[in-house]
């Protein structure tokens, strides 16, 4: 996998963000059920960085308010990007979860669903064609396409 770039100076209002996913997690105790929620959550600035982040609390608002603390301190840059699409085809697997990225010509919109697709609007793809195989769970799927676009190679001259 490519080296991993540290991003550090970095202009918090220049980037979106996006929940993909709220989890209730319940613990039975004696005296009956305590929720914990956890959130996963994609920040970028459709510039080519992308940052993916994960919390957990008691409340929703404070789960997704850590996931996006996360998702800041995970920020990485996409190389392989070529106007809105992508050099070349990719596939990746991730635990249970594998994706298949196609480049696609201009005017096609982006053609993704469920976690892929927060991720790849928000690194400014908006012409791309993908397909995801295996397990649907948006912690792995988001991970799968984080994966992918960071092994596309970009073109030396």
């Amino acid at each position: 996998m490519a080296k991993k770039e540290v991003i550090k100076d970095i202009n918090r209002e220049e980037f979106e963000e996006v929940v993909v996913n709220v989890g209730r997690i319940t613990k039975v105790v004696k005296g009956g059920r305590r929720f914990r929620f956890n959130a996963l959550v994609v920040v970028g600035n459709k510039k080519g960085i992308v940052g993916v982040g994960t919390g957990k609390a008691k409340e929703v608002p404070d789960a997704i308010k850590k996931a996006i603390d996360d998702a800041f301190k995970n920020l990485v840059r996409i190389e392989g990007i070529h106007g809105d699409t992508i050099n070349h085809d990719i596939e990746v697997k991730f635990n249970a979860s594998r994706i298949i990225l196609k480049p696609a010509s201009e005017g096609t919109g982006l053609i993704a669903g469920g976690a892929v697709r927060p991720v790849l609007e928000l690194v400014g793809i908006k012409d791309i064609l993908s397909k995801s195989l295996g397990s649907n769970e948006p912690h792995n799927l988001v991970n799968a396409t984080l994966r992918a676009l960071q092994k596309i190679k970009s073109k030396k001259a």
